[in-house]
């Protein structure tokens, strides 16, 4: 498939979903949501780079969401996250709203379910456009709305051996 900005990758076959694949949605209706899943596997914003840029990209922005190794004091060892099966579909309805928001904006957006260590990706995303003032803005805005609205909930386990479920709806 192609569209004004270049070739946009397909998910390409596979044996149909199962727990562990993406939860993938087709294309939206701006055209310029590449991709927008929610993964049970690692994450990249280089790969989501690659597949906003285009010849026409002057700008592309990235974001990686690490896992640190602390919170509000306390020491983190691990996290897991849970999602809720529409996550998904929320996940693409983000992207399309940022999409609308930045005409200009091409955008690939992924998160992460499942268990994590310190030093892993829980979300990974890249906005490309022909500057920089309006990939950036995009990005921010996106990272943002993903954080507000994407049915997903997380487990801390600290290192003093106790743990917490944070909801990462606002």
């Amino acid at each position: 498939m192609t569209d004004q900005t270049g070739p946009v990758p397909s998910p390409g076959p596979g044996p149909g979903p199962g727990p562990d694949d993406a939860v993938r949605t087709p294309p939206g209706p701006s055209g310029r949501v590449v991709l927008a899943e929610v993964v049970s596997t690692e994450l990249s914003a280089a790969e989501c780079a690659v597949m906003v840029s285009s010849r026409a990209s002057g700008a592309v922005v990235t974001f990686e969401g690490v896992v640190r190794d602390h919170d509000e004091g306390r020491g983190v060892t691990a996290l897991h996250y849970e999602g809720h099966p529409s996550a998904g579909d929320v996940a693409r309805e983000v992207a399309e709203q940022i999409a609308a928001e930045h005409p200009a904006a091409t955008i690939a957006v992924q998160h992460r379910v499942g268990d994590l260590d310190v030093g892993d990706v829980a979300l990974a995303c890249a906005v490309a456009s022909a500057h920089r003032a309006e990939a950036f803005a995009a990005c921010s805005a996106l990272v943002d709305l993903v954080k507000e609205r994407l049915p997903i909930w997380k487990r801390q386990a600290f290192a003093d051996g106790t743990d917490e479920w944070v909801a990462s709806l606002g």
